[in-house]
């Protein structure tokens, strides 16, 4: 309790009241709730209060990226300065020796990603015959990223007789069926329905062709003077391209993705934190490792391909009981990803253009999109600045 009132909470969050009895109870439990929710204290306050310290490792998280292992390491550590147990983030992209010198001494809890804990399991040097409870975070980012052949590797180096916890922002049926062998009558906790975005994101689309969506961007960002916005792009490149192209519009913006050493990414991402750098360009591989206070916009620059990664991207936002907005620059090429997503969540986004800009041809989706099969309508020209419910230039569009 000392720990949790160091951690700020007062009232328990609805997957936290809902999730730590049970886990507390000691049953496997499969953990589904929208992000910035407190998933993550949701597994390890109970986890850490129920392993003695000082007995080997008897707790092991697994988790996807490196952002959300040294997340996660974060605050376990908080807990643990309380709770007197060790724990220990093992990832890659630093080096080998530390984090492995750190495990031999002895560590309560790991906090890991597959490859490099399967490094220190060829090596031996790190021993999980005690482990208790396993905890995979973003299972379903694991299972779309290939890493589900090193973490069954994991898991036939660890006790049969154990508790599992699974939690994610997403939960899907090819996850369950991966994992259905490893579960013993686990309990479901979902205080979300699968696919839904918190309530207090403004969610919105710009339609605006593909050449001119970093112009959108940039006079998006200019004007309206928001601050610590994060960006989601679908490849590394577009990222990097989109970071230094935001820069020759005066705007300062780093990137962040999985070809970046860690070192860039942790300073990218400790810039973006005190507010030297405004704007974070990433990619979906670090979507979910990225927690930061206050993040006022998360903007789509490009759909996701799989919609439900939108529901991870714009969960950025709108943490802790603060408020926030998304917003997606939609090609015409995207129209599918955009209906994709909106069947996932159940709304239709609302449609918005930015006064003042001169657009060129694109598509604005109908507002009727997803009640019928109409189509969108295709606006072209200098009259696209104007707002798109303005009379005169929807009869001018058709002309």
């Amino acid at each position: 309790m000392t720990a949790v009132d160091a951690m700020g909470y007062t009232t328990p969050t609805p997957i936290q009241a809902d999730a730590i009895p049970v886990v507390l109870e000691g049953h496997d439990v499969v953990g589904c709730a929208q992000t910035g929710t407190g998933k993550t204290a949701a597994f390890v306050l109970p986890t850490l209060q129920r392993i003695q310290h000082g007995h080997g490792t008897r707790a092991l998280v697994v988790t996807p990226t490196r952002e959300l292992c040294l997340q996660i390491e974060e605050v376990a550590r908080t807990v643990a300065h309380h709770t007197h147990h060790s724990v220990v983030a093992v990832y890659g992209g630093v080096g080998y020796e530390p984090q492995a010198k750190r495990v031999r001494r002895g560590a309560d809890m790991i906090v890991a990603t597959p490859g490099r804990l399967l490094d220190m399991m060829n090596r031996r040097d790190v021993d999980l015959r005690n482990v208790e409870v396993l905890i995979l975070d973003e299972a379903d980012r694991m299972l779309d990223m290939g890493f589900w052949p090193d973490v069954k590797r994991i898991l036939r180096a660890i006790p049969e007789q154990r508790q599992n916890l699974l939690f994610s922002a997403t939960m899907s049926p090819e996850v369950l069926r991966v994992v259905g062998d490893t579960l013993h009558e686990p309990v479901r906790v979902e205080v979300a329905k699968a696919g839904t975005t918190v309530d207090a994101i403004d969610q919105s689309v710009y339609p605006v062709n593909s050449m001119q969506k970093t112009d959108l961007l940039a006079d998006l960002l200019a004007q309206s003077g928001w601050d610590k916005v994060l960006v989601f792009t679908r490849t590394k490149h577009r990222a990097d391209r989109l970071a230094k192209q935001l820069g020759h519009h005066g705007i300062q913006a780093a990137p962040i993705h999985g070809d970046r050493s860690q070192g860039q990414r942790q300073q990218a991402l400790a810039a973006f934190k005190k507010g030297t750098v405004p704007v974070l360009v990433a990619t979906d591989i670090v979507a979910r490792g990225i927690d930061v206070d206050e993040i006022s916009h998360v903007i789509n620059y490009d759909l996701p391909n799989n919609p439900e990664d939108y529901v991870h991207r714009i969960g950025r936002t709108a943490r802790a009981g603060h408020d926030g907005s998304a917003v997606t620059l939609m090609a015409p090429e995207e129209e599918t990803q955009l209906r994709d997503l909106e069947r996932l969540i159940g709304l239709t986004l609302p449609v918005r253009d930015l006064e003042g800009f001169d657009y060129g041809d694109r598509i604005v989706p109908t507002e009727d999109r997803n009640n019928r099969k109409g189509r969108s309508l295709a606006y072209g020209g200098a009259v696209l600045g104007r707002r798109r419910s303005a009379p005169s230039a929807r009869r001018r569009s058709r002309r």
